[in-house]
């Protein structure tokens, strides 16, 4: 067990205390984007309201990372074994269920929860360049 290790569990002790905090603030957020799309707000308040929901998701994912990584204990950032005997304990399998749950909501918050903007093409240019 290195002093790195100690290092950084403790610093990830400290990340991952604050995860219903987190997760409250990301809640909130798909509220709010479930409320613009049900009211039919305009792009640019339907991209801002995806973003701000993608911003919010980052946040509890890498939150949520640092428990799991906590709760797998010290020797688990030294030792590939001592991680996956971590990863097997309910606690472990709990807080990998919860990151590979934020993972997917975000990734399926940026196929389809952030609307696209429309380009904006300079003056002039009318017309896409041809090849």
């Amino acid at each position: 067990m290195s002093r790195e290790a100690e290092v950084r569990h403790h610093a990830d002790q400290e990340v991952g205390k604050g995860f219903a905090q987190v997760l409250h603030k990301a809640r909130e957020a798909e509220r709010e984007l479930r409320r613009a799309q049900a009211e039919g707000a305009g792009t640019a308040e339907l991209r801002a309201a995806g973003l701000a929901f993608d911003r919010a998701l980052t946040d509890a994912l890498r939150t949520a990372e640092a428990a799991r990584r906590a709760t797998l204990g010290v020797r688990a950032y030294d030792d590939r074994i001592r991680r996956r005997k971590g990863v097997a304990t309910p606690e472990g399998a709990k807080w990998t269920a919860e990151v590979d749950r934020l993972r997917t909501l975000r990734e399926e918050n940026r196929l389809t929860g952030i609307v696209r903007a429309p380009r904006a093409y300079p003056s002039g240019a009318g017309t896409a360049p041809t090849h």
